[in-house]
């Protein structure tokens, strides 16, 4: 279970603020210029935003398709529309970010900030077909120091370095409460939305994953086009009467797994041999966190972050979850 109490590292209680937290880090850092800590600042104040028009999206008509599609080829909703402009407007104001590349634009998007020093891959709302049943949804980002040198026009080639390369990752999950969940490479800290002060509090603090769990999580309507180790692994759940959960929403899927034990499964199929999931917005970040909460992540050859990736909008096979359980469904 996730360990609740005082951050062993830095003293930190729960019912810390964010900013306080963010703060403290900072400090314990020789050298540390703030900038990192502003950038997680523009991701949380985005997500408030995010956050206010998914609690009201059935009152002001942005439930819905928008009529457009994005790079993947897939229907956009009006909500991905709405929070891929909120999240680019926070990165760009905030001034600490030189391009941002989001799941819902086919090219880098650049900030106009030539002297920032950080790029992020965003998947601005992930799930998003969920919005209009009213079912948990997320933001999930990760965020690289750049590579091309500062006060010079990005490229794409900060945003390919790899998934070792982060500085940070983390999710925003819109559900029953709102979660920020983010790691900076040292350890996984949560902190809950509490909108009678408008501040994310913290919630939990150095997040360990079970080290084996009894939920997998697949869509098992594609359960006839998974490779044959995977339909064994499956059954194999069933057998042993784990609990399937399952609702389309990566963020939601995941962070239930991360904190009570379980396996979140996307295999190839014959629509999608490569997989489906995109590696530098979904699959990386969400890489980072469950290694440092003790967890793996895997594509079933190697290990996620150790992924060089080729192009913006990369496809991966995903496995991720508790060690156990991952070292289970390898072929």
């Amino acid at each position: 279970m996730a360990a609740l109490g005082t951050n062993a590292l830095l003293g930190l209680p729960v019912g810390t603020t964010l900013d306080r937290h963010l703060l403290q880090r900072q400090n314990a850092f020789k050298g540390a210029t703030g900038g990192l800590s502003q950038l997680l600042r523009d991701i949380a104040l985005a997500g408030k935003i995010v956050n206010r028009e998914v609690n009201r999206a059935g009152l002001i008509d942005i439930t819905g398709a928008a009529g457009s599609g994005n790079i993947q080829g897939e229907q956009q909703q009006k909500l991905d529309v709405v929070a891929n402009i909120r999240f680019i407007r926070a990165l760009r104001n905030g001034g600490e970010v030189c391009a941002i590349t989001s799941e819902e634009d086919d090219e880098m998007v650049q900030t106009g900030n030539t002297s920032g020093k950080y790029v992020v891959a965003i998947d601005p709302l992930d799930g998003s077909s969920n919005i209009d049943v009213n079912v948990s949804i997320g933001t999930i980002f990760s965020i690289y120091r750049r590579v091309s040198p500062v006060g010079t026009l990005p490229t794409t080639a900060d945003f390919l370095q790899g998934g070792r390369q982060q500085i940070a990752a983390g999710y925003i999950l819109y559900g029953s409460s709102t979660i920020l969940v983010y790691t900076t490479g040292q350890g996984v800290n949560a902190f809950t939305y509490d909108n009678s002060l408008g501040e994310f509090i913290l919630s939990q603090t150095q997040i360990n994953t079970p080290d084996d769990g009894g939920i997998f999580s697949c869509n098992e309507g594609y359960f006839n086009d998974y490779p044959p180790h995977i339909k064994t692994y499956i059954e194999t759940c069933k057998s042993r009467r784990l609990m399937g959960r399952y609702i389309g929403s990566l963020v939601a899927d995941f962070h239930r797994n991360l904190i009570k034990g379980g396996i979140y499964l996307y295999p190839p199929t014959s629509a999608a041999p490569k997989g489906k999931l995109r590696l530098l917005y979904e699959c990386f970040p969400i890489a980072l966190i469950v290694e440092q909460a003790g967890g793996m992540a895997t594509n079933g050859e190697e290990a996620i972050l150790d992924i060089v990736p080729r192009e913006l909008h990369q496809r991966s096979v995903f496995y991720a979850g508790s060690p156990r359980m991952i070292k289970s469904v390898m072929p």
